[in-house]
Formats: C-alpha cells, structure tokens, sequence
C-alpha cells in the first residue's frame, strides 16, 4: 500500500516542498484527494484480482447494459408496456394462488363475537379445499414437506400444545424450554463432532446463515479491525448468504464452480482472498444440485489465512451425518462419496443444520453450530442501557416460539438414533437409485455431479429435450420439481415419502421426456424465472426503478 501511496503522490507532484508552499487548505484537499485514490485503486485491485480481467469486463459491460434499459424503460410506450405486462403478472399470480369464486368468504376484519373451534376447524377444511391444497402425502413433492409419519406428527403435537405459551426470551419462567435448547444444540453437535463447541438455535436456515455471516463480520471487526469486509462463496450456496450481506454491508465475491464436478473452484476462491475477507463458504449438500464442495481443502484455506470457514449443512442436516455409519459415504462404483465436512476438518468454524428438514421437526427450527463459544460471542446482540433493562438475544428474534422448541427436542427423542439411521439410508438409497436408473437407461438426461445424498438434479443433453419442459410435463403427472437455471435443469430431493415412488418417478420421467420431444415448444414454463426470462428482466427493471421513484 506505501508503494501505491508514494506513486500516487509522485504522479500528483505532491512533494515536500511543494506541500509546505501550498495553503493547508489546498494541502488538506490534495491529501483527501489522494486518499479517496488510494482506497479505491485498492478497491479496484481487490475485484480485479477475485474476478479476472475478463469477468470484471463482462460485470462492467452488465452493468452498462442496465444503465442503458433505465434510460429507455423512462420511455412513456416503455413504461405503458411495463405496466401491461406487470398487471398481466398480477392477475396470473391471483388465479394461480388465490382462491376464486362467490362461494370464496374472505375475512378481513374481526367477527363481533369470538367462533368456535368446530367452525375454526370446518373453514379450515374449507380453504383447504378451495385453494386446492397439494395432496403431499402421495409423495409427489421435491423436498418442501420432511414428514416423519403420522406418529410423530402426533408427538410434535402433543408438544407443541404443552408449551404453546412458552417463550425462551424468559427463561426464567420457562426453564424446561431453556433446557431443551441447550440439549438440541449438544445433540446436534454429537452429531458434527463438537461436542464441546457451541451454538444456538433459529428460525430456520437463512437465519442460521445469517447470524453466522452476522458472526464473522463482528469477530473480524474486534480482531482484525476490518470495517469493509468481504466473503467469498461459491455460486451454488445458498441464496441466504446474499441475503445476509445485503443485510450486513458485506461484499460477497461470488466464485462458479467446476461445470462438471459442481463443487466450488478452490483456486479462484484463494485468488479472491485478501485482506478485508472474513469468511469462505462450503456446501455439504448443496441446494441446488446436490453436490458437496471440497471442504478439506476450503478449511486448509481458512486456517492458512485466519478466516472464518462456515459449512452449509442446512439441507444435509440428519442425512450427511449418518452416511458413514450407513455403510453409504464411500459411495459406489465411483460416485456419490462423501468427504470430510464436518468440525473434524481442521478449519472448519461454523455448521448450519436444519433440524426441520431430515430432523423432521416442525418448520421453523434450525441450529447454527460454532467450533467454541468464544466465536458464538459475536452472534449475540446485547445492549446494557435501555431503560428497560438490560437486553440480549442470541438471533434476530427477541421472543421465540417455546412450542418449537420443545416439537423439535420431541422429535430428536423420538426417531433417536436408529430412526435417523434407517431414514437416511433408505432416503439415499432411494436417491441413488433414481440417479443410477436415469445414468444408464434414460439417454436423453444427464446428472449433475456425483450427489452423495438425498438430492439429484438432472438436465438434458438431447437438442429436442428442453429440460424445463419435461417439468412441464412432470407437473401434469403431479410432480413438483425444483427448476435450476445454472445450468437449465431439474432437481428432486427425496424425502421418507418419495421412498416408495421411486418407480412410479422413472416411468413418468421416461414418458415425460417422449412427450416433450413429440411436441416441444423450445421453453418451459414450469418456472417463470426461466420460461419468461425477458419478461421477468423487464419485471425486476421496474422494481429498480419503484424503488428509485423513476415509475411514478
């Protein structure tokens, strides 16, 4: 930096001399001047070196682009035709989600006399009903619904209904929900191999990311004095670490990864190293295909360069943990095996595991999982001089629904060990085989990767099959797929109810793709992000422009 300084300095012919003849006004304008060219050259230098020369132009030619539809959506048929095509979009998401007809009764008010709980009950089944509510039992569904069988419904609800009023911002009034807790998060770090680290517990997995990102950005403020940080993932995490740095100011160099592998490019994330990053980020799985990233070799970074390493095991949650002991983390005939990922890698930090996923706890529980407590020090908020008294919390919420709590230590005690056991292997069996039936004998498909878990994703390398198309077609036989857009492709991720469709699965896929080659249409429309890819542009445009006050 002295070096960049002095050059600096040298090309503005600011010496000695020349300083101590000048007003310390103008000397005082020279120095800022200098100053603000100096942090942004540093800037500059820091994107450059994580992007590459050719990234960085094709972000600089985007961002070009953008500017120049600004300027032509402030056109007057511009913006008519936004508005268009922005009604259009209203009215279809209304008839796609919004329940329709006179017999529709919306109660937008309250009733002047309480109702009871039959009534409450019978409009319930009403909605159901009208909405068309997805018949999820029938195992149809990627992902969305983790049911751990109608008994331990049973018991979450019996839980639930015994700590309904239960709130752990009071733990002094409600010490069994406090204990709980603490159990949850030492049982979860059994299971990563920490058992004398720490952690908390969340709202879900976007908390969990965010409180860790929320995390590293305080710890490298208080020991690295690092007031501009930045992080580094690969461009399969999770969206919820975008989120996360657009919350917290945090610069996010977003690395691809390999096309074929899909795990995340261990060079270019060493190369966007430097001093201002305060994390790295890996997956074990991740959401988007399934795959695993190089953990080993991100910790042996993260050590290298004293960072943080958070492991994104918010999907793999109680799947990746019992691979091992299942006989399944080596995988079979070279594929699907499973790395080091969790506290026992050296560099390894954080962990984020959704117990309301493969746990099968109620939704809106996950755990955020620390190497020791000194480093969860950093998630807590405190603020000691409210009139009020003293206040802290441990995540974004203050108070928290006990009744989750107490579902999701009921559920941990109910599947135990081997109940965990045998889902995972006979979710991962499943998974594999789908992924095994469509390698070999549907020709027109290709898989992702080498997923060692529960989710598959699968594109096409056919020139008459569009990917997004066979969804289309998997949605009219009942299948609700996940669509991908890096590349084109869909994904499943299998749950205990998925386990007994298996075949039923393959043969709808086979017929799915005949059908789409019998009478393909060039897109699909099974996700409007990908089907109406120029409209959805115009779409978020517009936003930008709301947002600036530019369509008025």
């Amino acid at each position: 930096m002295s070096t960049t300084v002095k050059k600096v300095t040298d090309f503005l012919g600011l010496n000695k001399t020349l300083l101590s003849q000048r007003s310390l006004y103008d000397n005082f304008k020279s120095l800022l001047f200098i100053y603000f060219l100096v942090t942004q050259s540093l800037k500059a230098e820091r994107h450059l070196r994580a992007r590459g020369i050719l990234t960085t132009f094709k972000e600089f030619y985007a961002w070009i682009a953008q500017r120049v539809i600004f300027l032509l959506l402030r056109l007057p048929s511009a913006r008519a035709k936004v508005k268009a095509e922005m009604d259009k979009a209203k009215l279809d998401i209304e008839q796609s989600l919004c329940p329709q007809g006179a017999d529709v009764v919306r109660y937008l008010s309250l009733p002047a006399e309480g109702q009871s709980i039959e009534w409450i009950l019978s409009e319930m089944d009403s909605m159901d009903q009208q909405s068309g509510t997805l018949e999820w039992k029938r195992g149809k569904i990627s992902g969305a619904v983790y049911h751990g069988g109608d008994d331990l419904e049973k018991v979450i609800v019996a839980a639930y209904q015994h700590y309904c009023v239960s709130n752990p911002l009071h733990p002094s009034v409600f010490p069994a929900v406090r204990k709980m807790e603490a159990e949850i998060v030492a049982m979860c770090l059994r299971l990563y191999n920490n058992p004398n680290g720490a952690g908390t517990m969340t709202a879900g997995g976007t908390e969990s990311i965010i409180m860790a990102v929320k995390t590293y950005r305080d710890w490298a403020r208080a020991t690295k004095g690092i007031t501009e940080p930045e992080m580094i993932i690969p461009s399969s995490a999770h969206a919820a670490f975008d989120k996360g740095a657009a919350y917290l100011k945090i610069k996010v160099h977003t690395i691809p990864v390999d096309s074929v592998t899909r795990k995340a490019d261990i060079k270019r994330m060493k190369r966007a190293i430097n001093s201002n990053t305060i994390m790295l980020v890996g997956s074990t799985i991740n959401f988007p295909d399934g795959n695993q990233d190089d953990i080993v070799a991100l910790g042996a970074l993260a050590s290298t360069y004293n960072i943080g390493l958070h492991v994104d095991c918010c999907l793999g949650s109680f799947i990746v943990p019992y691979l091992e002991k299942a006989g399944l983390a080596e995988g079979s005939n070279g594929k699907y095996k499973l790395h080091p990922f969790d506290f026992r890698v050296n560099g390894v930090t954080s962990i984020s595991c959704d117990t309301h996923k493969y746990g099968f706890a109620p939704k809106g529980t996950s755990v955020v999982m620390y190497k020791n407590a000194a480093l969860r020090r950093f998630q807590y908020y405190v603020y000691p001089d409210w009139s009020g008294g003293v206040y802290a919390s441990p995540s974004l919420s203050g108070s928290r629904p006990g009744a989750l709590i107490a579902g999701t230590w009921a559920a941990m005690q109910y599947m135990g060990d081997k109940g965990y056991l045998d889902s995972c292997r006979d979710i991962v069996t499943c998974a594999r085989n789908i992924a095994d039936t469509i390698a070999s004998s549907i020709p027109e498909l290709y898989i992702l990767g080498s997923p060692p878990a529960s989710v598959v994703a699968f594109g096409s390398k056919h020139p008459k099959v569009n990917i997004l198309e066979v969804g289309d077609m998997m949605l009219k036989k009942g299948w609700h797929l996940n669509g991908l857009s890096g590349p084109p492709a869909l994904h499943i991720a299998c749950t205990r109810l998925t386990v007994s469709m298996t075949d039923t699965f393959i043969a709808d896929l086979k017929d799915a793709i005949k059908e789409a080659k019998l009478t393909p249409s060039g897109k699909g429309t099974m996700v409007a992000l990908y089907g109406e890819w120029w409209f959805l542009f115009i779409y978020l445009f517009s936003i930008c422009f709301r947002t600036v006050g530019a369509l008025k």
